[in-house]
Order: structure tokens, then C-alpha cells, then sequence
């Protein structure tokens, strides 16, 4: 079968990537979603999204409210997560996370990149309220991420547009290579009400071997903490952390030597 074929067939590629279409649609943790709410995002009919919504139930990938018939991601996806959790170690990271929140008074975060998002794996970010994913442009975190990409993950021009969210988000391509030249120059990265008034975070990488951010690290407060006079000190807390996440982390063939 060609692969113009296998991509029509009802359990080739675009099936699948339909069926995976619909779990990117609760990525922002909203409230649960009716099939013609599934249908509206991935501009599908209501019968085919239904229809995969339906053999995603059946699957344990998303679960249907009998009352109500709106869907939410169901235990396949709760397992998978964990799994995938424990596997990469991020449980670990939570108590170095913890010390340094309270050493710092700042919360602190661990992210890793998926496609055009810094997603929050692990820190006092992680709540039931809150989605996980934040943009690369706008944020610490994912300028760090952006700064000291993998190759094959794509830089800035792989993200246009650049959306704003307040008038200090960088929105210009140019202006943006221009800023993640400076953070690889600081070896960190600043967001200072870009993506929030009144929020301030400083980041910095994770690093392997080859100088690749498999993780950014932040500590993000008011600027009222993380004043420029104590920028400093805030780095110096964070890069520690860092490094001690690069050794739970990574394994021994991945890590950094260590630091003369």
C-alpha cells in the first residue's frame, strides 16, 4: 500500500494523527470539551470528532461524563504521564526544587521543550489550576530553552508569529535573536513582565555534554524580590540547583565533567 493510501485508511497515519490531535486539545486545562467543541478546534464534523472521541474512551485515552457527554483525558493518559515522570527521574527534582524555593522565597520551576511551548514538568508551578505549558518567546524558560536548543528542535523562526501578551513581549523575530544572543552571553535569561505584569523570572539551563539545554531552570517572583541588586545572588541559587539536577538527572555518559 502506498503511503498516500495508508494516510486515507481509516487506521493509517491520519487517523492516528487525528485521534492525537484530539488529546493536544486539553493542553490548556480547560473545562471538559463536547465532541462539537472537538469538531470547532481541529475544524473536523461533529460525527468524525465524535467518533474518535469515542474510540479514545475505549482506549482509557479519554473518559465521557455520563451526565453530560463532555470529555476529559481519561487513566491511560494519568498512567502514561507517571511513567514517563518516574522514567525521566523528575521526581527527584521536586525536593531541590522545594530547597530552593525556600531558601529563595521565589517559586521554581522545571521545564523541558515540547514543539513551540516550554512545558513545566516539575516545581511549584504544577497545580491542578494551572496548565503546564508556557510560550518559548515570552518566557525565561523558554528562551533558555530556545538559546540552547537541540539540534532539530527549530529556533525562533519555527514559532512565527510572535504573539504579545503584554507591550514589553519581544515580537520581532530580529529582536528576539537578538535577545537569546545576550542570554547565551549572561548564560541566562530574563523575563521581566513579558508575559505578566508584575512577574519577574530569571532562568537558566540544565545542561549535558554537549551543551544542550535538556531542561531550563526559573525562580520567578515580583520585582519587588528579584530586585537587580539581588539578581546575582538569585543566579548563583539557581545554577546550583542546575548542576545538581544535571547529576539526578542525566546520566553519568550525558553530564557535564565536572566543574574545575
Amino acid at each position: 500500500m502506498t503511503e498516500a493510501a495508508t494516510a486515507r485508511a481509516p487506521g493509517g497515519a491520519q487517523a492516528v494523527r487525528r485521534a492525537l490531535d484530539v488529546l493536544h486539545c486539553f493542553h490548556d486545562n480547560g473545562p471538559d470539551l463536547s465532541a462539537s467543541d472537538l469538531a470547532r478546534r481541529l475544524a473536523l464534523s461533529v460525527s468524525t470528532a465524535h467518533r474518535l472521541a469515542r474510540t479514545l474512551v475505549g482506549a482509557g485515552f479519554l473518559e465521557q461524563d455520563a451526565r453530560t457527554s463532555r470529555y476529559r483525558l481519561g487513566p491511560a493518559v494519568t498512567e502514561l504521564g507517571r511513567l514517563s515522570y518516574h522514567q525521566r527521574g523528575l521526581h527527584m527534582a521536586a525536593p531541590e526544587l522545594a530547597d530552593l524555593a525556600e531558601r529563595t522565597g521565589a517559586t521554581a520551576d522545571l521545564a523541558l521543550r515540547s514543539g513551540p511551548h516550554a512545558v513545566i514538568v516539575a516545581g511549584g508551578s504544577v497545580t491542578p489550576r494551572t496548565g503546564l505549558r508556557r510560550p518559548l518567546h515570552s518566557t525565561a524558560l523558554g528562551k533558555v530553552l530556545l538559546a540552547w536548543a537541540r539540534p532539530g528542535e527549530g529556533g525562533p523562526s519555527s514559532l512565527l508569529p510572535l504573539p504579545a501578551f503584554t507591550d514589553r513581549t519581544i515580537v520581532e523575530p530580529a529582536a528576539l535573536e537578538a535577545e537569546l544572543a545576550k542570554v547565551r552571553s549572561d548564560c541566562y535569561a530574563l523575563n521581566d513582565g513579558e508575559s505578566a505584569y508584575g512577574v519577574r523570572t530569571l532562568a537558566v539551563p540544565v545542561l549535558d555534554g554537549s551543551r544542550y539545554a535538556r531542561f531550563a531552570l526559573a525562580v520567578r517572583a515580583t520585582p519587588s524580590v528579584i530586585t537587580d541588586a539581588r539578581t546575582e545572588w538569585f543566579l548563583s541559587q539557581a545554577r546550583s540547583c542546575a548542576r545538581a539536577l544535571e547529576i539526578l538527572l542525566l546520566s553519568p555518559a550525558e553530564r557535564r565533567p565536572p566543574a574545575p
